[in-house]
């Protein structure tokens, strides 16, 4: 028997030996839950297909062309993806709003003997899980902002203090980008509504009662927005300020941001996006000295010509400051119990 069910929550979505996603690839990498794996029942040119012929010319045909596509590609799935499945095997599938594509995988799947459970509403049921909880209603955790100029090593203490067993957000992970015009990181950003299923269910996992650390960011990691009861919730938050001596944060940049120190074209084009504020012959110097590999000249001139003056243009008040530290080994005890730890 296909069962049926609503529940979206971290817990009810572990229950599950696997979340088959059977909507297009395109539809899959726009968003999807967290850990589904993509098998879809119709393609990208397929689904167009279909669509078009229901559309525009005889919807008995697109029905009998769709079907027959449904049953080559689910059981294409079951010779491949799902061939080594054990007879206990209980997947969640769904498509865009739990209709015919997700019933079609159910069924057969159902006649194979798995118990099957299909998400009633689809990846929308999901989404409107994301939307209430990023948008609709205030975030309940008890953030404390990592702030910081740049190269300090805000990014190594988030990591640090996870080890120590406090909870963490990483923005920058999630948004797969550093947050600054040379932060893109390989493999590029995930979509908007992407992210925001990563971090919805990340926040889903964590304790609202224990404290959380997280970077401080402007409202945007990269091209990727901030969801607006996440960023209240920032504001609002207390701030340990990291500092640390020039010669070190250069240090941190350059080794963070290997990446892009190492692809000579990235760099230039990096270059090339900064704020028009900056002169063009001070712009023509920072690429020269990129061209030439002169790193470390490069990095402190940033730092001190753009990096450092948009930190104090900022607008965070030095009230909001919870304490202020320098990066050190052992971890200051302070900064332990800021995070309910002991020293």
């Amino acid at each position: 028997m296909i069962r049926t069910t609503t529940d979206v929550s971290p817990q009810a979505l572990a229950a599950h030996d696997a979340i088959i996603d059977v909507r297009s690839p395109a539809e899959f990498a726009e968003d999807h839950l967290p850990g589904a794996i993509n098998l879809p029942v119709l393609d990208d040119v397929e689904r167009a297909e279909v669509g078009t012929e229901y559309v525009q010319g005889s919807k008995f045909r697109a029905r009998r062309r769709g079907a027959a596509l449904v049953a080559a590609n689910i059981a294409r799935h079951l010779e491949d993806a799902l061939a080594d499945r054990p007879a206990h095997f209980q997947p969640l599938i769904h498509c865009w709003r739990g209709g015919q594509r997700s019933h079609a995988m159910a069924t057969i799947l159902d006649q194979v003997g798995w118990p099957v459970t299909v998400l009633d509403g689809g990846y929308r049921t999901w989404r409107r899980s994301v939307v209430a909880a990023l948008y609709d209603v205030p975030l309940g955790h008890r953030l404390v902002l990592i702030d910081g100029r740049t190269g300090v090593g805000k990014t190594a203490l988030l990591a640090r203090l996870a080890e120590r067993g406090v909870q963490t957000l990483d923005l920058e992970g999630l948004a797969n980008h550093r947050g600054s015009l040379f932060g893109a990181m390989p493999g590029g950003q995930p979509p908007q509504k992407l992210f925001e299923s990563r971090l919805h269910a990340v926040l889903a996992r964590l304790d609202p009662k224990r404290p959380t650390a997280v970077e401080a960011e402007s409202s945007k990691v990269g091209a990727r927005v901030l969801p607006p009861r996440l960023w209240e919730a920032m504001q609002a938050a207390p701030v340990i300020e990291v500092t640390a001596p020039l010669d070190v944060r250069i240090d941190h940049i350059l080794t963070d941001y290997v990446e892009i120190s190492a692809d000579p074209d990235a760099l230039d084009q990096a270059l090339t996006r900064l704020p028009r504020h900056h002169a063009k012959a001070t712009i023509a110097e920072w690429r020269a000295l990129a061209a030439a590999g002169d790193l470390r000249p490069l990095v402190q001139a940033l730092i001190e010509h753009h990096y450092d003056p948009a930190y104090g243009q900022s607008g965070r008040a030095p009230s909001s400051r919870a304490m202020n530290i320098v990066l050190d080994d052992p971890l200051p005890a302070d900064l332990l119990i800021q995070f309910d730890l002991s020293s």
